[in-house]
């Protein structure tokens, strides 16, 4: 049986993904992580508004990117927030609701390149 995991935006102001967006590219600006990509995907999908992508350049760099987002989300006032990923820190997802974050290590990063998958040129990453 699979059960849908909780909402944490349920009758949420159109405003919060946005200001959530604003804190989790501010967090990432901070911990240096790299080559961050914010993919807009509202009225395209209803599984979340954006899908942010970022790397750090080891395990224990990802570890502590992970750490600082679930944290300054829960800050923000989302209290489900679901982090899977993180004892490895190959690839961590961090599931805020309207918001989806993949922290990488690069060469994870560059094998499954879930960019593509959104559409998302190799013009649009470098200028990231």
């Amino acid at each position: 049986v699979c059960l849908p995991l909780p909402y944490p935006f349920q009758n949420q102001p159109a405003h919060v993904p946005a200001k959530l967006i604003k804190i989790v590219k501010n967090s990432l600006d901070e911990d240096k992580a790299q080559g961050t990509i914010v993919i807009d995907l509202n009225g395209k999908s209803s599984l979340t508004d954006y899908v942010v992508i970022a790397s750090g350049n080891s395990h224990r760099h990802v570890g502590a990117i992970a750490d600082h987002l679930r944290l300054k989300i829960k800050e923000f006032g989302i209290r489900n927030v679901s982090v899977e990923g993180q004892p490895q820190c190959n690839w961590v997802l961090i599931d805020a609701g309207d918001v989806i974050i993949h922290l990488f290590q690069p060469e994870v990063r560059e094998f499954y390149d879930i960019e593509k998958m959104w559409g998302v040129s190799a013009l649009s990453k470098s200028g990231a």
